[in-house]
């Protein structure tokens, strides 16, 4: 903890930004039901009313509080995209960990699978899974994980085939040491820098990813609040906004509201990420 103390008073601005970013997004994402002034679904006037108080970012076409599902969308999106790479990072790098130390038909078989999956279009394939197995929040964990899962495998299998070729490998297997011991031990450390580096980019891959399928009706379902279907049902305001008066305004901007805490998280994640591997590296400033 102390370590990790020093280099964050020694962080660079963007990094703190990101930090501070990220930590607004938690806070909100943990206490939102804190926050929030109204319900997640909670009828709390009528339709479209303008960014006045006490809307003041209005309401949506049921007339509940957009500043209200907006605060609930932080703990629904952030929150399964965060636990989808998780699993995602797992699994891959379990798998291509495992491949590359084993190798022969183990690391053939695993390649092989991988492969086919990478050959079918993601959101193809999401759509298909999820058209048939509904869209629940369980299936689009499942499914975007299994599909992220092998861009973590191969980085983490190339990653790996690289390190075992070091004289400290061929030490570890020499004293006796167990395919766990040497992954665990060996491999993994100096992986590190690289497989931060992906979480950080695989996290916002899926983040946009679920808002993307949540746009076109497949990821999270209503009620629940969700910054990719808040877009889609706000996306018809904009032919109807009169930029004449403030008022009537502000139905255009609607839509860009989820659009821009989706785009100034995923900002915020890689300036962390950036920051996180440079220390991670070793590199000097």
């Amino acid at each position: 903890m102390t370590h990790w103390l020093f280099h964050l008073r020694s962080a660079p601005l963007s990094a703190r930004i990101g930090l501070a970013l990220i930590g607004i997004y938690a806070i909100l994402a943990l206490f939102a039901p804190l926050i929030a002034p109204y319900g997640e679904s909670e009828v709390a006037g009528a339709a479209y009313q303008p960014w006045v108080a006490p809307f003041y970012l209005g309401t949506d076409a049921l007339g509940r509080d957009v500043m209200s599902r907006l605060i609930y969308g932080a703990r629904n999106t952030v929150g399964i995209a965060l636990i989808t790479t998780c699993l995602a990072f797992l699994i891959g790098t379990a798998l291509g960990l495992l491949a590359a130390t084993v190798g022969g038909w183990v690391d053939t078989v695993l390649s092989r699978l991988i492969d086919v999956l990478m050959a079918i279009p993601s959101l193809i394939f999401a759509l298909l899974i999820l058209t048939i197995t509904g869209a629940s929040a369980t299936a689009l964990v499942l499914v975007i994980a299994v599909l992220d899962s092998t861009r973590v495998f191969r980085l983490s299998r190339a990653v790996a085939q690289g390190i075992l070729t070091m004289d400290y490998i061929e030490v570890a297997r020499m004293r006796g040491e167990g395919l766990g011991w040497i992954i665990r031990r060996e491999i993994l450390p100096n992986a590190s820098a690289p497989l931060i580096a992906e979480f950080g980019l695989r996290f916002c891959f899926v983040f946009l990813f679920i808002s993307a399928l949540s746009f076109l009706g497949l990821g999270l379902q209503p009620p629940t609040a969700d910054w990719g279907s808040m877009v889609r049902e706000s996306a018809r305001l904009i032919s109807f906004a009169n930029f004449a008066t403030w008022q009537t305004a502000t139905f255009g901007l609607a839509p860009l509201l989820p659009a821009t805490a989706i785009a100034i998280l995923t900002v915020a994640v890689n300036l962390v990420v950036d920051w996180v591997l440079h220390l991670s590296s070793g590199l000097k400033d």
